[in-house]
């Protein structure tokens, strides 16, 4: 097929889509405006390099990338409305110094060293028993966008990978899917809590949650403050939002940011009803949408490996769009400022890039306020995607946690206040010292 060709294939495509949005009476003017930045590099690229090249650099891409591959036991969660959700966890082992020579005393701490081995150092021969990190993903992801993060902690403490309903390899949501009842943010946290309830039973918990995820922790707390209180042990929230998500401009210009908001959902009702012809439009446009994933995941696009850009773009496109149509209205509803408070007895990290489009880093800067213990790190020149963008420094910050929860507990039961009681009058403490 020539150039030509595919232009008028993908022209064609988007005419469908705005006849689809003129048909329900709206305009797809405010999402055309997202995608014009994209659009103008990719045109470029097209100049230089054939759609031929550009199909087998995907390909190649696919094949060799291992993002993605880490696999864990499997198990199933079921959520109130019926909803199959499903997990994976990766058991911690002991290593000993005879299996890692860098375990041994005396050996002097590298500044090359990974998170592994410096938790292993941390904590000799035992894993942090029975610490569990449980690991919740973003909107249009799954488990898997968590690839580096497991990779760091695998075998050296206990951590769950779980997939949000209609994402990854979670069953599509039942009352979805027969129109009784819409995505909530609430829905998302009844549904963690039933992940915990099946794949955590006893022990505390490590809560680390990106963008969506961080939104389904804070719903947690606000339905269950008392399982909370009592077993969640600490939280990263990592590029999210405790509300006011209706008044982030994606990098528009002012007088498309209010046309965006007000016709985004309904334009994506039409095309979830679309589609055959939208998933036929992603392949016809495959550039603009590698476009769009780059410059909407990643603050520096040009510095990060091709093969994470290209596993960012599949974890992306493999969400169905009805099922992105489905969750888009929860956030402008989302407002979970309140529930905070519920994690500031607990060690915090609360990080997010500079460049972060989706949810600015200064959503961040508003949940660490409200969270006076946690370590706020504001991560320069990267976008909304940080876990995958800068996955060495997410390591280190994440190891950084672990290691303080585990200091954070012990310390706990050698006060004999190894209880919510106990985290509570601690809490009370912190506040009257005006930490």
């Amino acid at each position: 097929m020539s150039e030509g060709t595919d232009a008028a294939s993908a022209a064609s495509t988007v005419g469908g889509w705005a006849k689809a949005g003129r048909q329900a009476g709206i305009a797809g003017a405010a999402i055309g405006v997202v995608a014009a930045g994209a659009a103008a590099g990719v045109a470029i690229e097209r100049l230089t390099v054939g759609r031929g090249m550009r199909r087998k650099a995907r390909l190649a891409l696919d094949a060799s990338g291992p993002y993605g591959t880490l696999r864990g036991a499997p198990g199933r969660a079921v959520a109130d409305d019926g909803t199959e959700l499903y997990f994976e966890v990766d058991e911690a082992d002991a290593i000993s110094s005879e299996d890692d020579p860098a375990l041994a005393p005396g050996v002097a701490e590298s500044p090359e060293r990974t998170p592994e081995s410096r938790l292993r150092r941390l904590f000799g021969r035992r894993a942090p028993d029975p610490l569990t990190v449980v690991f919740c993903h973003g909107y249009c992801l799954s488990q898997d966008s968590w690839h580096f993060q497991r990779a760091a902690l695998r075998g050296v403490v206990r951590t769950v990978h779980w997939d949000q309903r209609s994402h990854g390899r979670s069953e599509r949501g039942r009352s979805q899917r027969d129109g009784s009842a819409p995505v909530t943010i609430d829905l998302l946290g009844r549904d963690l809590k039933a992940v915990l309830d099946a794949a955590v039973p006893e022990g505390p918990i490590l809560l680390v949650g990106h963008s969506m995820g961080g939104m389904t922790m804070m719903a947690l707390a606000d339905q269950y403050p008392a399982f909370v209180a009592e077993r969640v042990t600490g939280v990263a929230f990592v590029g999210t939002s405790a509300g006011k998500l209706g008044e982030v401009s994606y990098g528009l210009p002012s007088v498309g940011v209010k046309a965006f908001h007000r016709l985004a959902p309904s334009v994506l009702r039409v095309l979830g009803a679309q589609l055959e012809l939208v998933e036929r439009g992603r392949r016809a446009t495959a550039d603009l949408f590698a476009g769009l994933v780059k410059r909407y995941s990643f603050g520096t696009p040009s510095d990060v490996d091709p093969a994470v850009s290209r596993f960012a773009e599949r974890l992306i496109e493999s969400t169905p769009i009805d099922v992105v149509a489905e969750f888009f209205p929860a956030f402008a509803e989302h407002e979970k400022t309140g529930a905070l408070p519920a994690f500031d007895a607990v060690p915090a990290l609360v990080l997010a890039g500079d460049k972060d489009m989706l949810t600015p880093f200064e959503h961040s800067e508003a949940i660490a306020e409200l969270l006076p213990g946690a370590e706020l790190v504001i991560v320069a020149d990267a976008g909304h995607l940080v876990m995958l963008e800068r996955p060495d420094l997410m390591n280190d910050q994440l190891a950084e946690l672990v290691a303080r929860v585990v200091a954070a507990a012990d310390a706990l039961r050698g006060s004999g206040s190894g209880t919510a009681g106990g985290r509570a009058r601690g809490r009370a403490a912190r506040r009257s010292s005006g930490g």
